[in-house]
């Protein structure tokens, strides 16, 4: 199993060199990035600090395997705006995405977003989903031209009313039909599941192409009551060959506790 950590517990170092220094150092084999930690907009992002952000990488043997939280920062960003220029705006922002996510190497672009996938209220979810559907399918000619596979999250009730379950996911994954459109399972994600943790990496095998760890109180793995020997046998079970990467909510025990312990305890089940 190769480790990753998010990169945003340590936004207040203001240091790729020592944050990238430090990850490699504690252990972790990539790291996944927030853009909003270098720049309110993707776009703003300069080419120096894209190379810089390789240049780093390579220096300490990192790879940066994607990007996460990936609309925030920009302003009005909807993803199924009833209003088509909207719309496009979302689809042009994920072109941009996925550019910066292509030049600093990465290969998994996490879509999150709660807010900005929430139906729009003077929508039914019929409507969201296809709106949604043929935003994600303009952009994804750029990802794949920079290499760079959308990962589609499953998020609770409590976050979002689009997409709350593995299954519902898997449908818009299935209606998009684009082998750069894919699944993402976090472990906090799946507390309302009807099935396990374990159950739905195995029914969701073939879709699944990026896993997060965390707990369900969301901190890190390990910070919890979640045990991750299921879910490592269940990933193991899928001959799963992506990424664990630790993404955490709660920061208050500062990065160096949250990155050594997290990786401490899943490196018990690898």
């Amino acid at each position: 199993m190769k480790f990753a950590i998010c990169n945003e517990i340590f936004k207040e170092w203001n240091d790729i060199a020592r944050t990238f220094s430090y990850v490699k150092e504690t252990g972790y084999d990539g790291i996944e990035l927030a853009p909003f930690t270098f720049s309110q907009y993707v776009t703003d992002i300069s080419p120096e600090t894209r190379k810089e952000i390789v240049k780093r990488a390579r220096e300490v043997d990192l790879d940066v395997i994607g990007i996460h939280w990936v609309f925030v920062g920009p302003e009005g960003l909807h993803i199924n705006h009833p209003d088509k220029e909207h719309r496009d705006r979302a689809a042009q922002y994920l072109v941009d995405l996925a550019r910066f996510c292509g030049d600093v190497g990465g290969h998994v672009m996490i879509f999150g977003s709660p807010k900005q996938r929430n139906v729009h209220e003077s929508l039914t979810y019929a409507q969201a989903f296809e709106y949604t559907a043929a935003v994600f399918e303009q952009a994804l000619p750029a990802c794949e031209k920079h290499g760079v596979t959308i990962c589609m999250e499953p998020l609770t009730h409590l976050e979002t009313n689009f997409c709350t379950s593995a299954a519902d996911t898997v449908r818009l994954i299935e209606r998009v039909n684009h082998p750069k459109f894919r699944l993402l399972l976090d472990t906090k994600a799946m507390t309302f599941e009807e099935e396990d943790r374990p159950a739905l990496i195995r029914k969701y095998a073939k879709y699944l192409a990026h896993y997060h760890a965390n707990d369900e109180n969301m901190n890190g793995p390990g910070f919890g009551d979640v045990d991750f020997g299921p879910i490592f046998q269940a990933l193991r079970d899928i001959d799963y060959k992506g990424y664990m990467s630790v993404e955490v909510f709660k920061f208050e025990l500062g990065p160096e506790t949250i990155a050594t312990k997290s990786l401490e305890y899943l490196k018990k089940f690898a």
